[in-house]
Parts: C-alpha cells; structure tokens; sequence
C-alpha cells in the first residue's frame, strides 16, 4: 500500500492517491485533476476507483472528468443523493484494492452525509492502517459543523458521536488522511502539518480534547469564521455532478475595443487579478479587485456574482489563465477571456481609466492627525478588529461591503485598510462600484502600521529587515508619535 498526497495551496485542500502495484484509487480530487492522470501513468498504475467522503463545499470536484477519462466508477456516501451515476457507500460497506481493504464509517456533523475511508494493509497486517477522513478530523482541529442553517448544534453533536464512537475507536497508529490542512476555511485553528495519527490527535487536539458533549456542541458553533457564499453553491454543484471542463469554451484573448462592448452589458463582472497597487495605478472602471496573490479563489468565490460572465484583466496571458483555473476550481465557469495587451492595450486605445490612491503608511498617520481626517474603514473580520485597530476605525469585513456600504456616506473621504493590503484593495474596488469616490486604500495595511511603529509591536524589531534608513525613519514616526 502506498499513499501519495496532493496539495492545492490556495484552498488548503488534500487529495490522494492510495495505491498497490498495479491499480489506485484517487481521493477527494481536485478539479483539474491531470495531476493523477499524470502520477498513475508514471507509476504504471490503473486507477480503478474514484472516492468521495463528502459534498465538498469549498471547491468543485473532479470526480466527473476522471471518470470520463479513467472509465473508474465514483464512490460517493449514499446519504448525499447524488444525481450523478456513482456506486452509494453506507457504514460497513468493504471493498478490495489488491491487498488493501477499505471499511466504510459514516461520520455525520461537517455535513449529513459524510463518510470516511478506513484502510487495511492486509499484506501486513489485519489493523486499520490509515484513515481517510474528509473534513470530519484535521490535524489540530475537526470539521465545522455551522454550514448549514439552522442545524448547526444538532451536527455538532453528530460529530462529537463521530469523532467519539467511531474515529477515536480506531488504533493509536492509524494514520490520519484529511482533506484540508492550514488555511481552509473548512475548519478554525487547523495545524500546518498535513497529516497525523489518531493517537497523537486524541492526546494533542483541542476539539477531541473537550471532555464533555454539551461543551464541544458550544465551542464548535460559537465564534466560527464566516462561511463564503460559494460553500453552498459548491456543495449543490458537487451533488448533481459538475460541468466537464471539455464543455466549458477556452479562454479568448479579447482586443480593448471588443472587451470595452462586453464591460458595458449587465450580465458582465470584470475582474482585475493584478497586484493591488496596479489596479490602484489604472483599472477598467467597474472592476472588482482580487489579487492573485491573495487568497484569491476563497474570495472570488465569496465576492463575485455567480450568475454573471467574467472578463479578466490580469498582467500576463499566463496570469489570465492562473486566474481561470482557480475561478473553476470555485464553480465560477462562466469566464469568457482576458483583456489582450492588459491595461496598456486599454489605455493605448484611448479609453477611460479609473484609479485608487495607494496611501502609505507615513500619509495615513498623519492624515488621520489632520483638521480633515479620513474615515478609516477596516475590512478586517471581527476578531481580527479586537485584536488590535486603529481609533475610531470603522469595522465592516469585505465581504459585507456588498450590502453595508449603504451604513456609510457616499460623499466622505475614506482610507480602507486590512493586514496588508490585498482585501482593503477589494473593498475598494466595491465602494468604487457603489459610486463612493473618495476611496484610498492603504498599503501596506496594519502590517506596516505595526512595523512603523504605530501599534503594539516594536518598531526596531519590525523593522529589522530594513536597514539603516528605515530604523531611523521608525525612529522619527515614534517619536512623533509620543508628542
């Protein structure tokens, strides 16, 4: 038995391959799923299974193109109702890859019907020697139970039952496969490693920690991290069988004049994935912002119109379609092409520009301190606000601008800011959309803030990267700071 993992950065999401010598299942894919056509080729592997633990709500899956392209049959929980031909697993269910046996648990609470895949080596022993467990257990943490209205308590206590009854009975050795690590949304303090044992997460996790039934209902459903609105598209995507992306039209490369005609139709969004201070410099007016270098397929999902197509505006053809594959990989298939030239085409052309000014972190402070100040808008979620925020800063996260725009003043000046940038940029890129025109995004964000010496941290210790000169201009904004 050999297991290979795969990581898809940008959304924290696992996938496997678990293999014997000549034949594999893959678990969990991701969308574009070449990279296990690719892996079983070289290793001369048949794949002959494609299994589901759950109706993954935070990316599209693959399970439709790589059993078009492999001929294997998808194994989803019964309990998921999938519209698609699949063979419906239930708890007990066994079935053999070579030496391998694998046992089916049902372990209801991230979703109703979620399963886990247990794994015997039979060629070494009778014991479960892993656990593919989906998002019902992390490294660190286990899987959310508040995406679904209304239900959140009565799934919180079906994981408990779950994680006490079934994951936690399995040997200390077993070896802990989940399908996402360190940043996804999926769940709330996840460790960086990817993978674990069931003995070192008994010992070590918080959440398996909780002694009692009542507190862990309470701690898994208070102070959850907002869900993106894509989670539940994904999740109604996942069940009825995603489009193949054979069907979805290739990118076009669309010359300025033609890209200004579709930039003015109703059902049209224009995204601009370039760095934030680009989009601040000149963008097509109208634009939303998410930098590729941000956590850009969580917050595409989470921001943009579903029911619109997409025009892109990036920095290279290759970026345009880096943008594309992460929009699918969030059930955003409706992209029709990218700005030809990028804004230098657009301009060139002589169409109108729009632009955000970029505030450092110096012309903040002392904006703030003028007879004029600017509101500051800090997009940042709550928890991260109490931490620590400027005074007097307004709090509304990013995603809420959408509808809470309308709490502020249309006419007032307003210097947005978040940790460094990238989501104060977004929310720009909306306020800009709603007709507010005085709109500054701060660069740098509360990381420079706290580096300059402004907030909590120690300038010199912030500044340690920066040289001789920054230390002395830190030197002088602390200073300033205590007349």
């Amino acid at each position: 038995m050999q297991i290979t993992p795969f990581f898809v950065r940008g959304i924290a999401h696992s996938s496997y391959i678990l293999a014997g010598k000549q034949s594999c299942a893959v678990i969990d894919p991701q969308r574009d799923m070449d990279v296990y056509i690719k892996e079983a080729k070289s290793r001369g592997l048949k794949i002959t299974h494609i299994l589901e633990t759950h109706l993954h709500a935070d990316f599209v899956s693959g399970h439709m193109d790589l059993a078009e392209l492999t001929g294997a049959p998808i194994y989803a929980p019964k309990a998921a109702n999938c519209e698609f031909e699949h063979v419906g697993l239930i708890e007990g269910n066994t079935f053999e890859i070579e030496d391998t046996i694998v046992r089916i648990l049902e372990t209801p609470g991230h979703t109703p019907e979620h399963i886990c895949y247990v794994v015997s080596d039979t060629s070494r022993g009778p014991d479960p020697a892993a656990v593919f467990c989906g998002d019902a257990l992390f490294v660190g943490d286990v899987g959310r139970p508040d995406l679904f209205p209304g239900k959140a308590r009565e799934l919180a206590s079906m994981l408990y039952d779950s994680l006490h009854k079934k994951l936690l009975s399995l040997p200390d050795s077993c070896e802990v496969y989940p399908a996402h690590g360190e940043g996804s949304l999926c769940g709330r303090a996840m460790g960086a490693k990817r993978s674990s044992t069931i003995g070192y997460e008994r010992k070590y996790n918080y959440a398996l920690r909780i002694p009692d039934r009542e507190g862990f209902i309470e701690n898994l459903t208070t102070n959850m991290p907002p869900a993106p609105d894509h989670f539940s598209r994904c999740t109604e995507i996942n069940r009825k069988g995603p489009t193949k992306l054979k069907e979805i039209p290739p990118l076009r490369e669309i010359p300025p004049g033609e890209f200004f005609k579709f930039a003015g139709r109703e059902d049209t969004a224009i995204l601009d994935t370039r760095h934030y201070e680009s989009f601040g410099g000149e963008h097509v007016p109208g634009s939303w912002c998410i930098d590729l270098r941000s956590n850009f397929a969580t917050y595409a999902g989470w921001l943009l119109p579903p029911d619109k197509q997409i025009l892109l505006v990036s920095d290279s053809e290759e970026n345009a379609r880096k943008s594309a594959v992460w929009l699918c990989r969030v059930g955003l298939d409706s992209i029709v092409g990218f700005l030809s030239g990028e804004m230098f085409a657009w301009v060139t052309a002589g169409l109108r520009a729009a632009h955000v000014p970029q505030l450092s972190i110096p012309e903040l402070y002392e904006g703030v301190r003028s007879k004029n100040p600017p509101v500051i808008l800090d997009v940042r979620v709550p928890s991260e606000y109490e931490s620590f925020h400027i005074e007097h800063a307004v709090n509304i996260p990013v995603q809420e601008l959408r509808e809470r725009h309308m709490e502020l003043d249309p006419e007032a000046e307003y210097a947005v800011i978040c940790s460094t940038g990238h989501r104060s940029g977004m929310g720009c890129s909306i306020l800009k959309k709603h007709g507010f025109s005085r709109v500054n995004n701060t660069a740098g964000g509360l990381t420079g803030y706290n580096a300059a010496g402004f907030g909590p941290e120690c300038p010199m210790c912030a500044l340690s990267w920066a040289g001789k000169a920054g230390r002395k201009e830190a030197e002088v904004f602390q200073k300033v700071k205590n007349i």
